[in-house]
Order: structure tokens, then C-alpha cells, then sequence
């Protein structure tokens, strides 16, 4: 143990710290019922630009981890989360003000830039205060509860706006991020004393980039986790379309996007068990397999119902292959981890964002393609899936040469 001792019990620890790194996936899968009304309510012409309201959040989160992981270590965790859950409100009123379009997706990268700063200040306490063993548990707590919220958030958006309409999900954003800060600083410390804090260097933030993006293992990693983040947000920004235009499923959808939420959250689980015994690689290996197999499959249903299959065989298909997608999600990040030592903190900052940058291009390409069937995403599953294959392969090799 260092930095400050844990004034808290393990399970409040745990549920507050949950509380908000799940700030994220709720701000992005409570909007999921909603985009068909707000497109409607902002006079949106082409409906998979709605799409937009979820695949621009990854770009602002992808800006915000850059900035708040060196502020959280120069400026302390608190700070971070003070201004982080700020600037989260603020985009929050930007997309409650919204006439059109435009000024909903501007609050939308707001929003995203702000929750950056709880979920990495988050994930710093956690780091201060437990060490080894004691980091693993609190860690495997935490991610038992954020596997329920994607599943959970479309049901609640769904709640929000029968009772009221998709205005209020937003207000329920805000009463989350208010009730989450009071809780936090009622009853949680400083974590960083001011002697281990850095101060902000240019020149380090320069040397240390600079290492990170020409390092080809760390990149072959971080390519693959975009290729198959890219193609899933692909499916996770259409989702509501997919299943309420195309499928007809009307208010069974929140039921049936938690359905396969829950796939990605048995993944984490199995992948918790199984990564001591098997090892992250060789669960990576079995992974990319599984999910281009997957996409062959899925692609095969495509062509044999025109674009369309039934709504059962998709659910099967997609539950497995998202199983494989779960479990890469993790292994992925560890594996361009690993090379970076000492300088973790930047390396999760970089990795993240560049993994989200390139992925939401990929998304919104292939969403655009979307008219009537699903072509576009089993073709988005093929390409990407197998490119990600290419890159672990590539970054596997060398690793080997060194």
C-alpha cells in the first residue's frame, strides 16, 4: 500500500468508484432508445446521422483521456474529478439546449471530454490505494457492476422517456454526475499526496509519445483493438435502428441490446478466470479466431436471407460473437500495455485515444452504407475482424524478432 490508506469499507469503495468509471456507458446506452425522437425533434433528414449522437462521444473521450491522465498526476485526483464532472454538466446543458443537430453533437464531445476526468481519476485512486492482490480484487468488483450498466442503461433511457420524454434522459445525466460528486467528496480523500504528484512537462509528454507511436508492438495492438472496436461501435451506434426499424421490436429493445450486453460481460467474467491459467495471449489467439469465424457465419445468414436473417438466428449469432469480441477488449489493451513500464499512465492515455479515434471513422462508414438490410455490418465484421488478426500477427512477430 501507498499514498493514502483506504478511509472507506470495500464495498462503498467499490460502489462509488463503479459509480463513476460507469458514468461512461450510461451516457452513451441510456441514449440508445432515445436517437429515433431526437432525430425527429432535431428535424434530422438522413436517419443514420442520429448514429452520430453516439460514435462522436468516443472522439471527445478520446481528447479528454489525453488531457486529464497528465492532469490527474500534476494537479491531484480530486481536481481531476471536480473539473471532469464540470465539464460533463456543461456539455449535458449544450445537448438540453440543442435546436439541431450540429449543437447536440458539440455537447455530445463536451460531455465526453468531461467524464474522462471521473473515469481516469477512478481508475488512479484505485491504483494509489491497492497494490498486487488487493488491486485484482477491487478491480473484479468494480467490474462486476460495470458489466451491468450497458445493460441496464437502454432499459432506464426506455423508463425515462415513457414516464417523460428523451429531454429528461439528460436530466437524469445530471442528477447521476451531482448525486456521484456529493458522494464522493463527502466521503472520499486525496489519494495523491503533493510530494508524488509530477508536474506537467512538454518535453516529457514529447519523448515519451514519441516512443510510444513508433513502437511497432505497442501499435500493432492498438490497431487491432481499433479494427474491432471500430466495427462493434459500427453495431452499437445502429443498434436502435437494427432492431426497432429493422426488426420491428419496438420497446423490446433495451431487453434485447442487454441480451447481448450480457454476452460482453460473461466474456470479462470467463476472461477473469481463465487469463492466469491460459494467458492473455493465448486467450487473444483463440479470440481473433472466434471472431472471424463469427463473421463468416454471420455473413453467410446475410446472404442467405438477403440482408435480413430472422431475428432469432441473429440474436444466437451475434451473442456468440460478441463473446469473442468481450474478451478481446481487455487482452488487447494489457498486450500494448506491457511494453511500457514506467510510463503506463501517458501509454493508457495515448492507447486509448488513438484506439478511439481510429475506430469511430470505421463506424461511421460502415453505418453510412446502412439501407434496409445489414450488408454493411457483416461486411464491416469481415473486413475488420480479419485486419485486427493481421495486426496482432504482425505485432506477435515482432515481439518474437526482439
Amino acid at each position: 500500500m501507498h499514498g493514502k490508506k483506504p478511509a472507506l469499507g470495500i464495498f462503498e469503495f467499490v460502489a462509488l468508484m463503479a459509480t463513476m468509471t460507469s458514468l461512461v456507458a450510461l451516457s452513451i446506452d441510456a441514449m440508445l432508445p432515445a436517437l429515433l425522437q431526437i432525430g425527429e425533434a432535431l428535424n434530422v433528414e438522413e436517419a443514420h446521422h442520429t448514429h452520430l449522437i453516439v460514435s462522436v462521444f468516443f472522439v471527445g473521450m478520446a481528447f479528454g483521456q489525453l488531457f486529464f491522465g497528465p492532469f490527474s498526476d500534476a494537479r491531484g485526483r480530486r481536481l481531476t474529478i471536480l473539473v471532469g464532472l464540470c465539464i460533463f454538466a456543461l456539455g449535458t446543458f449544450i445537448c438540453m439546449a440543442a435546436t439541431n443537430l450540429e449543437t447536440m453533437l458539440v455537447g455530445r464531445v463536451v460531455q465526453a471530454f468531461g467524464v474522462s476526468g471521473p473515469r481516469i481519476a477512478s481508475m488512479a485512486i484505485i491504483r494509489d490505494l491497492y497494490v498486487g492482490d488487493a488491486m485484482a480484487r477491487v478491480m473484479s468488483f468494480i467490474m462486476m457492476v460495470f458489466i451491468l450498466v450497458p445493460m441496464l442503461a437502454p432499459v432506464i433511457g426506455q423508463t425515462v422517456m415513457n414516464l417523460f420524454s428523451w429531454f429528461h434522459i439528460f436530466s437524469f445525466f445530471l442528477l447521476v454526475a451531482t448525486l456521484s460528486g456529493i458522494w464522493f467528496f463527502a466521503r472520499q480523500g486525496e489519494t495523491l499526496v503533493r510530494s508524488r504528484r509530477r508536474p506537467f512537462a512538454w518535453k516529457q509528454l514529447f519523448v515519451s509519445s514519441k516512443y510510444i507511436l513508433t513502437h511497432p508492438e505497442v501499435m500493432g495492438y492498438t490497431f487491432s483493438m481499433a479494427c474491432v472496436f471500430g466495427a462493434f461501435l459500427a453495431y452499437l451506434s445502429a443498434s436502435q435502428t437494427i432492431f426497432q426499424v429493422f426488426y420491428g421490436v419496438g420497446d423490446l429493445f433495451p431487453y434485447i441490446f442487454a441480451l447481448l450486453a450480457f454476452s460482453i460481460g460473461l466474456a470479462s467474467y470467463f476472461n477473469g478466470k481463465m487469463v492466469m491459467q491460459f494467458g492473455m495471449r493465448r486467450l487473444c489467439r483463440f479470440a481473433l479466431k472466434g471472431v472471424n469465424v463469427f463473421a463468416v457465419v454471420y455473413f453467410g445468414l446475410l446472404v442467405a436471407f438477403d440482408g435480413l436473417p430472422p431475428l432469432l438466428p441473429t440474436l444466437i449469432t451475434m451473442f456468440a460473437g460478441f463473446f469473442f469480441v468481450g474478451i478481446l477488449f481487455g487482452n488487447l489493451n494489457s498486450m500494448a500495455m506491457q511494453p511500457l513500464g514506467e510510463m503506463a499512465g501517458l501509454g493508457a492515455a495515448i492507447i486509448g485515444s488513438l484506439s478511439s479515434l481510429f475506430s469511430v471513422p470505421i463506424a461511421l462508414i460502415v453505418d453510412s452504407f446502412l439501407d434496409g438490410n445489414l450488408f454493411p455490418i457483416g461486411v464491416g465484421f469481415l473486413i475488420f475482424f480479419c485486419l485486427a488478426y493481421l495486426a496482432v500477427a504482425y505485432a506477435e512477430k515482432v515481439r518474437a524478432s526482439d
